[in-house]
């Protein structure tokens, strides 16, 4: 049993280790994969969703490759998009296909750095169109590379990115603005503000399920009140200030490193509750991304150096 314990350790340590080692060699291409994964799916929230499962998969897909990959940021854009179109396969959205027809050129370099637009792109255009639009435009990939991309041909592709320069040079854009206030007036969640902020961990953790799930992307997952004691939660709180807001038309909980003017984001979290009770807790401390966007989003600092984690 002891012996089994250990073999499960080695395996579970040398899988970290090959994350790690994975995250650093794409970090380069993660700030660009984010952008993409947040304007091909309309929502920093699904973009978030859709970059962790890229990460996963392109790191799970490995052992299948036959050869070394040398143009790393051509396979992680790849990997995206398979895993977006096969999404939206799934939810039978329509897809659309890029025709070569021929198209009148489009100037439409003055208008892309407005981030309304791009973000508003997923809405207006076909889920491929979108696609090979952000990867010839925005992030810079040839013809060819955005064909082997979207399964298609650089015909196609340029004829389909000319109709969509067309199509959104013709509407009209705005922007919700991220409500700072609190909106939210769950009993719950009030109570673990509360609990949170006056640093009282066993009331805190009297609000969890005993089988809640407690997962900080890219950090750790717990499945139970006794692994997050035993984890998470072993030296308890961290003693920052938490309070709600809306981000991204979403409730959630940003945990500040103080209550003044110089307050840093130190995490952003989620809960899910169910019968008066936290059922799912989740965390954003490890995405560096999400982190930056969520702070440039609500004009905050972020937290760059929070150990075990070093943005500097």
């Amino acid at each position: 049993m002891e012996e089994s314990k250990n073999i499960n350790k080695i395996f579970v340590d040398e899988a970290r280790k090959l994350r790690d080692e994975f995250e650093e060699i794409v970090s380069e291409y993660s700030a660009d994969l984010w952008n993409y994964c947040k304007y091909v799916t309309g929502s920093p929230w699904d973009g978030e969703d859709l970059y962790q499962e890229t990460m996963i998969k392109s790191f799970g897909l490995l052992p299948q490759r036959w050869s070394e990959i040398t143009n790393k940021k051509y396979y992680l854009f790849k990997v995206a998009t398979n895993t977006w179109l096969d999404q939206c396969r799934k939810l039978k959205r329509e897809i659309g296909t890029l025709d070569e027809v021929p198209e009148k050129n489009t100037d439409f370099s003055d208008r892309l750095l407005l981030e309304e637009i791009l973000i508003s792109l997923e809405s207006n255009l076909t889920i491929k169109q979108t696609a090979a639009f952000l990867l010839l435009d925005i992030f810079q990939f040839n013809a060819d590379e955005v064909a082997g991309i979207v399964k298609s041909t650089p015909g196609g592709v340029y004829s389909s990115v000319q109709r969509a320069r067309r199509k959104i040079d013709s509407l009209d854009f705005s922007k919700a603005k991220t409500k700072i206030a609190t909106q939210s007036h769950n009993v719950t969640i009030q109570a673990y503000l509360e609990a949170f902020n006056n640093g009282d961990l066993k009331r805190m953790l009297r609000l969890f399920s005993e089988q809640a799930q407690n997962e900080a992307f890219f950090g750790f997952q717990e499945f139970s009140k006794d692994e997050m004691l035993k984890g998470s939660l072993k030296f308890g709180l961290p003693g920052h200030t938490a309070r709600e807001i809306y981000l991204w038309g979403k409730p959630v909980i940003v945990v500040l490193t103080s209550e003044d003017d110089n307050a840093e984001i130190h995490d952003i979290q989620q809960q899910e509750i169910e019968n008066g009770k936290i059922v799912s807790h989740k965390s954003y401390f490890f995405r560096k991304e999400f982190i930056l966007a969520a702070a440039e989003e609500l004009g905050m600092k972020a937290q760059l150096v929070k150990p075990p984690v070093d943005w500097s």
